[in-house]
């Protein structure tokens, strides 16, 4: 069954995270109550949204419980 041509078929990746990675992904799992393959999933669109946006000239900025926005450098 072929996959929507915007959205290919899943696909199975092995790779190796970094320590702190695993630890992330393993923090966010247990907390957010999904599986790991969901956490990561989630990063990679977060991260790509953020990549189109920053291509677009958009800044990437966080309030703070002040009001203050503080701009986030991803790098």
């Amino acid at each position: 069954m072929a996959g929507h041509p915007e959205h290919p078929p899943s696909e199975r990746l092995s790779v190796t995270l970094a320590p702190p990675a695993v630890v992330a992904v393993n923090e966010l799992a247990e907390t957010g109550s999904v599986s790991k393959a969901d956490v990561i999933n989630r990063a990679l669109l977060l991260l790509g949204f953020v990549e189109r946006e920053r291509a677009k000239g958009h800044e990437l900025m966080i309030r703070g419980a002040d009001g203050e926005l503080e701009r986030i450098h991803i790098l």
